[in-house]
């Protein structure tokens, strides 16, 4: 059974954790224990019609329940008799646009919630762009609350004319399913909808378990960087073995393989390759931890890149162009430095230039800004102390993602997508 990652996003108030709630309570995937606990909370809230606040299953924080909004990445799991999913429901206010990054950056689909009182927002737009950057492959715009509309089909009709118009502009490409709901009445989420006879489709549960998620990583040009060094002592050859352990990021490797390591271009063979610290296996593929021994003595540390010779080599240069998330409350500057981490390598960089930054509510671009600042989405040069290998996110992401780091606190100002 496979497992499925998805998130929520859109406007604040558009329905996400009524959403989410709404999915766990009819799929009967709520304990006991926190039922009774939401049931209290929900009579606490003076609720008019006496039904569970679904919210209260993901909004956790204290300030989230006081403000009756998402702050932080709520992350839920359930499962039917088809899939397992991981659902991350993400806050839908700007000054939390960092918070959607974090929780966008490893999903596998987003549900894209839209008020149907409200239509397209900027919020919209801005998530829309977000998910566009992030090379999202699965989409699902959602118009939420039609019973506050009375169901009607061309308000629906409406919306969905005018998001295909916004989806273009941020380069969200792929085949995009809509469907009408309403989470807190459990239209089209678990069961069909009888109020919406005009719609013919599925119910949101049926997409989710349905989607196709195509993630094949160990099709891909291998890439192993390593994590930790093991050093142990051969007593009968009297020699030291060094292994070198790690998370197979994408490829597949074997022993007997012609490798070349990042950033010294050494070349060596695959001598074996251990499963657990423990069985010594011939193949490994992505996403599979495990420790690589090498037959040459080669100068291998933490976060060096360990590539088949015979697959497309990583890009390997100290120049970047790179679209940052900017998460901290300084400013963003040319010429700024900081430490540059991707994986467990971790160099010096200079921000060269700000190509230009995007305002997420209008979409339009500012040309050579002097600065970004918190929220901010830019397109930056930057220079490395040394070469280093890199893909792009859109072709490789998981050896295209990285992050900035505060020289001085160590704290992290950005989120990192290589182009």
């Amino acid at each position: 059974m496979n497992t499925l990652r998805f998130m929520t996003s859109g406007s604040v108030d558009n329905g996400k954790s009524t959403l989410i709630g709404r999915l766990l309570y009819d799929s009967n995937s709520i304990l006991m224990d926190q039922l009774s606990v939401v049931k209290k909370r929900s009579l606490k809230n003076n609720n008019e019609d006496h039904k569970i606040d679904l919210s209260l299953f993901t909004d956790g924080l204290r300030a989230e329940i006081e403000q009756g909004i998402t702050i932080d990445v709520a992350y839920k799991y359930f499962s039917t008799s088809k899939r397992k999913f991981i659902i991350a429901d993400v806050p839908g206010h700007t000054q939390y646009t960092r918070n959607m990054v974090t929780g966008a950056t490893h999903v596998d689909l987003s549900i894209i919630l839209i008020d149907a009182c409200y239509g397209v927002v900027e919020q919209t737009q801005r998530h829309s762009l977000i998910l566009g950057m992030l090379n999202i492959p699965n989409i699902i715009l959602a118009i939420n609350k039609m019973d506050l509309v009375n169901y009607d089909q061309q308000i629906y009709q409406s919306i969905i004319s005018k998001y295909e118009i916004i989806a273009k502009r941020v380069g969200l490409n792929n085949k995009i399913e809509t469907i009408p709901i309403s989470a807190k009445n459990g239209d089209n989420v678990v069961n069909k909808s009888k109020h919406m006879k005009w719609y013919t489709g599925p119910s949101l549960l049926y997409l989710l378990e349905n989607i196709i998620i195509n993630k094949e990583p160990y099709l891909e040009p291998s890439r192993y960087p390593v994590q930790y060094v093991i050093i142990s002592k051969n007593e009968k050859k009297k020699n030291i073995n060094r292994g070198y352990a790690g998370k197979i990021i994408s490829g597949t490797y074997k022993k007997g393989d012609k490798v070349r390591i990042y950033p010294s271009k050494s070349k060596t063979y695959i001598q074996s390759i251990m499963d657990n610290g423990v069985h010594t296996i011939k193949e490994a593929v992505a996403p599979k931890s495990v420790v690589l021994y090498l037959e040459d003595e080669i100068d291998i540390s933490r976060g060096d890149l360990i590539v088949k010779e015979k697959d497309i080599h990583p890009i390997f240069s100290q120049k970047l162009e790179v679209i940052l998330c900017w998460m901290s409350n300084n400013s963003l500057n040319k010429r700024n430095r900081y430490l540059f981490q991707i994986h467990s390598l971790v160099v010096p960089v200079l921000i060269e230039k700000i190509i230009y930054r995007i305002d997420v509510n209008t979409l339009k671009m500012e040309n050579d800004p002097l600065y970004a600042e918190l929220n901010d989405l830019v397109r930056v040069k930057m220079k490395t102390s040394i070469p280093i290998p890199y893909d792009s996110y859109k072709k490789i992401k998981e050896n295209g993602a990285s992050i900035l780091i505060d020289e001085t606190n160590y704290s992290t100002v950005a989120a990192c997508m290589i182009q």
